[in-house]
């Protein structure tokens, strides 16, 4: 395989994975032995490698640094109680990063890089996904120009990798929201939908100010009239009204969710009334008064189901009852059967190593 692939490994001399906490890992704060990486120049892609994981040289003039030529994707693998390791829904991964790169003028990854690239660089440091509940190893793959050139004009020369981190819950309790009115994270016709650095520069600000005043994220409005629900922090937002999940229709200025795609295609398996629309923040505030919203909850690879209990709006805190979070919860643990092998894959999501 390695021969079709042409791809050399040097392994590190020492492992690190005696100074990982199983049962005491946080978010991304430590990272695994070694890292992949592949070179875009001449046109073609070529050099694919794996190293010890390590810092990396850039020119100052590198326009990733100067103008956010730069794109980047979430995924994670799981430890089987078998023993076996699986990847969830990498292909869409691998997809999305493409759609991606097309945004920021970046050329293609071939799939053999991305998908058999990950395979292998999980070989070799298949110790460090963890099979502690509610841990995994978190998987970012990233692109970036490294033209020496400070004009601003596409690079023509990139660098691919992959780095790994084993994670623990990223959020370690149910989250309180800010609807945001003022500051805007993406607008139509903009790099929304692309994972994009600079997507979220723009967020961090805003997120700051809502820190400041307790909140733990935002609940993104559209650009032009701040009447329409977005996005919520890093994850897609759902919202279970009635009897009714619903959520808003990806485009130019949201992000098509890995996550927020798996719960909406359970939640049609189960029979339960989805809806993918437009939802304004005046219907969101209603049905909190009212108490037809019955659950809230963000989705993302990083968090996977991250669970509102308050929603901020023009100086109002709206509480939910977490007595009510059935759905939430059921898909929830549905994804992590499905995610650590326990319950019949029937919708084909795991990448098996």
């Amino acid at each position: 395989m390695q021969d079709t692939l042409q791809l050399t490994i040097h392994k590190a001399p020492h492992s690190r994975i005696k100074e990982l906490d199983y049962n005491n890992i946080k978010f991304a704060r430590q990272y695994s032995d070694h890292m992949l990486l592949a070179d875009y120049k001449g046109g073609e892609w070529k050099n694919l490698r794996i190293e010890p994981y390590g810092n990396i040289s850039l020119s100052p003039a590198n326009p990733a640094i100067h103008y956010g030529q730069s794109i980047f994707e979430g995924l994670k693998a799981y430890k089987h109680d078998d023993g076996k390791i699986s990847i969830f829904r990498p292909q869409a991964n691998f997809e999305r990063m493409n759609i991606s790169a097309e945004r920021m003028v970046m050329p293609a990854i071939p799939e053999e890089i991305f998908m058999d690239g990950m395979r292998e660089l999980l070989k070799v440091d298949s110790q460090w996904v963890p099979n502690v509940e509610g841990t995994a190893l978190y998987i970012r793959p990233f692109m970036f120009a490294i033209d020496e050139f400070i004009g601003v004009r596409p690079s023509d020369d990139f660098t691919f990798m992959i780095i790994t981190s084993p994670v623990g819950a990223y959020y370690a309790k149910p989250v309180k929201v800010r609807v945001e009115t003022h500051y805007t994270r993406a607008v139509k016709g903009g790099t929304g939908y692309a994972k994009t650095a600079g997507n979220y520069a723009a967020s961090l600000y805003p997120a700051k100010l809502a820190h400041k005043d307790g909140y733990d994220q935002l609940i993104w409005t559209d650009g032009q009239e701040h009447k329409y629900v977005e996005e919520s922090g890093t994850m897609n937002i759902m919202f279970v009204i009635g009897d009714t999940l619903v959520t808003a229709p990806t485009g130019d200025t949201i992000l098509n969710g890995i996550t927020r795609d798996s719960v909406l295609t359970l939640a049609r398996d189960w029979g339960m009334n989805v809806e993918v629309r437009p939802l304004t923040v005046d219907e969101l505030i209603d049905a909190a008064k009212t108490g037809k919203l019955k659950e809230a909850f963000g989705a993302g690879t990083a968090a996977t189901i991250a669970h509102v209990d308050t929603i901020a709006h023009e100086g109002i805190d709206y509480k939910l009852d977490q007595s009510g979070w059935e759905f939430s919860e059921k898909v929830l643990k549905a994804l992590n059967d499905i995610r650590l092998g326990r319950v019949e894959d029937k919708f084909g999501w795991n990448y098996l190593i």
